[in-house]
């Protein structure tokens, strides 16, 4: 067995085309690991292919060449076990809304096999703080209550690996912290969790390494602090002691923009020059220097430029 949660290799999918037409490369070649006990983050823009990429995992999509293994099993050699290893949480919310939510728990372990006496419902149903909804309908939670649902459903069989497709989308800001407290919790436990977000912020506070996917392609693979560390272009807002007539130039500024009367918002490439410099430049434009303050990059500045940069725009 790898000692990766999830490993794939070269992995292609390609969705035949109707009437004549070409068919569409969902997936080219994608490869990478997903390290045990990890929280992975699994990026990329609308149509990047990641959910291709996740509904292969899921068995929903046949994959047209590449191989996955999902703790150590091979999707297509032992499928039965692959499956069992892992657990996912779509976009959309599925279940039967007639059905309450500890009759939901209690068929979805049925379904995958686990005797009565193992299946945990109501300790799940507590941990995801829907202890007192045990016996409500489904349909009449509300949306926050539902995606927390659809979490403890995708745990019933204790996988070892839980996928997270977008599970915060709609969640005020409270039903997200709870979420994220519970999975944390879940990989303090040892469970392996990939996460995909458009909350860029989320994934730099929770992943421990990230992939990035553009057009079906891997274009980063990388433990977050470095990614992060990719990102070159830094914002310095100076403001100065006078009114600002007209906005200085200076090949070391990347960009400049006046904010307000007095401020000078200048963006500049950290690689190649430093804040002294930008600040020295300010100064010999004849003005004194107020105040300083700086916008360090984050994840949002590194993933627009690598998909900007894979898109070829």
């Amino acid at each position: 067995m790898t000692d990766a949660a999830i490993a794939i290799r070269d992995l292609c999918k390609t969705y035949a085309g109707v009437g004549g037409a070409p068919g569409k490369r969902a997936l080219d070649g994608v490869s990478f690991e997903v390290p045990r006990g990890s929280i992975f983050g699994l990026l990329g823009p609308n149509g990047a292919g990641k959910s291709t990429l996740i509904n292969i995992l899921a068995g929903l999509v046949n994959k047209t060449s590449g191989s996955a293994e999902i703790w150590g099993f091979d999707i297509d050699a032992h499928p039965r076990n692959a499956k069992a290893s892992i657990g996912i949480v779509n976009q959309e919310i599925l279940f039967d809304p007639f059905f309450t939510p500890v009759e939901t728990l209690e068929i979805q372990a049925g379904l995958y096999g686990v005797p009565k006496k193992e299946r945990r419902s109501m300790e799940l149903l507590r941990a995801v703080h829907l202890e007192d909804k045990a016996n409500a309908y489904a349909r009449t939670l509300s949306g926050g209550m539902k995606r927390r649902l659809m979490v403890a459903k995708a745990m019933v069989h204790a996988p070892p690996v839980l996928v997270l497709d977008e599970p915060t989308a709609g969640v005020d800001i409270e039903l997200r912290q709870q979420l994220w407290t519970y999975v944390r919790g879940l990989n303090a436990a040892g469970v392996t969790v990939v996460l995909t977000t458009h909350y860029l912020e989320e994934a730099e506070e929770l992943c421990d390494r990230i992939a990035i996917i553009s057009g079906g392609r891997v274009i980063a693979n990388e433990p977050t602090a470095e990614l992060v560390g990719k990102a070159q272009e830094k914002v310095v807002a100076v403001t100065v002691d006078r009114d600002v007539a007209v906005v200085p130039e200076n090949a070391c500024f990347g960009k400049i923009a006046l904010k307000g009367t007095r401020t000078l918002e200048i963006t500049y490439a950290k690689d190649r020059v430093n804040a002294g410099e930008v600040l020295g430049a300010v100064q010999a434009d004849g003005y004194g220097i107020v105040d300083v303050s700086t916008k360090e990059p984050d994840l949002e500045d590194v993933f627009l430029n690598l998909t900007r940069a894979a898109s070829g725009r």
